[in-house]
């Protein structure tokens, strides 16, 4: 039995803390984003899909028919709605293989059980990404903050702050491959700074388990420094996280792998982070949002 339209939906995320230092055993810290979302519609269509398997939209949609027994069964074509930009650190890959895979089994009228998504969707990003870390797409299924620590996996974070977060997009696509291997080149210089990072996430997850929004806005800001010295922001995401700093956010910093991509801010209420919002528009932000934690 198929339906007419098949539905399928998902949330992107984003890192509030410990990108780069994750790469060597420290943990990050990742926040799902449920107001920015990915929308995809499977249909019936006259032409067979062409698949291409270095695009994640693709991978997700062979790995669903695959899964159900339908590779060579119905031609099908999709429309896909985004909010998620592309290269921002924001997941966009994972929301869009999520929404993808639920819409091929809601289009086949299918049950779809929250592991085997799971699994479908790493398979997915494994294709498309070689050795993802899981990270994006634990976050972007979860409605929890996530902590993960490599090679030990994934700790599920109660995030009950009544504050907000703004995230800010500088409209640079990050290159988070790249930025990873120029910290690995001056690894010797750079493990102290990354060392650090580590143990402001461990604070950070103190201060967010006691609602201390002023601890948790000044870790986001010494990372920041950490973050520069291991020369993966640029001049926008530093300029954007000073002006978020002055229009009175509690801390900013660079989000993701860098190069690039989002930075974000923390304000302790609705009105100023409305406030910050509007100034990092005026400031050079190509998109910005606002999301509750």
């Amino acid at each position: 039995m198929k339906k007419r339209i098949g539905i399928g939906r998902a949330h992107s995320k984003i890192i509030l803390m410990g990108e780069h230092a994750v790469v060597y055993g420290y943990p990050a810290i990742a926040l799902p984003l449920k107001n920015i979302e990915v929308e995809c519609r499977i249909k019936s269509a006259e032409q067979p899909l062409a698949f291409d398997f270095y695009d994640p939209l693709s991978t997700a949609i062979y790995a669903a028919l695959d899964y159900l027994g339908k590779i060579n069964e119905d031609t099908i074509g999709y429309d896909i709605k985004s909010q998620v930009p592309q290269k921002r650190g924001m997941g966009s890959s994972a929301a869009v293989s999520i929404a993808a895979i639920r819409a091929v089994f809601d289009y086949y009228d299918q049950p779809l059980e929250d592991n085997c998504l799971e699994i479908l969707v790493n398979q997915a990003e494994i294709i498309a990404h070689n050795n993802p870390s899981g990270l994006d797409a634990k976050t972007c299924l979860s409605d929890t903050a996530i902590k993960f620590i490599r090679n030990i996996g994934f700790t599920e974070l109660e995030l009950n702050l009544n504050a907000f977060l703004i995230i800010a997009d500088t409209g640079i696509h990050g290159h988070t491959r790249e930025a990873v291997v120029k910290v690995a080149q001056f690894e010797e210089i750079n493990l102290p700074y990354l060392a650090h990072l580590g143990e402001l996430t461990a604070a950070a997850e103190k201060h967010i388990a006691a609602k201390d929004l002023m601890g948790l806005g000044q870790d986001m800001t010494e990372a920041h420094s950490c973050l520069q010295k291991i020369a993966v922001s640029i001049r926008l995401a530093d300029y954007l996280v000073q002006e978020a700093l002055q229009a009175g956010a509690l801390g900013a910093k660079l989000s993701g792998g860098g190069l690039g991509g989002c930075i974000i801010a923390l304000a302790e209420d609705a009105g100023q982070a409305q406030h910050i919002e509007q100034k990092l528009k005026e400031k050079g932000a190509l998109h910005t949002w606002i999301e509750k934690l």
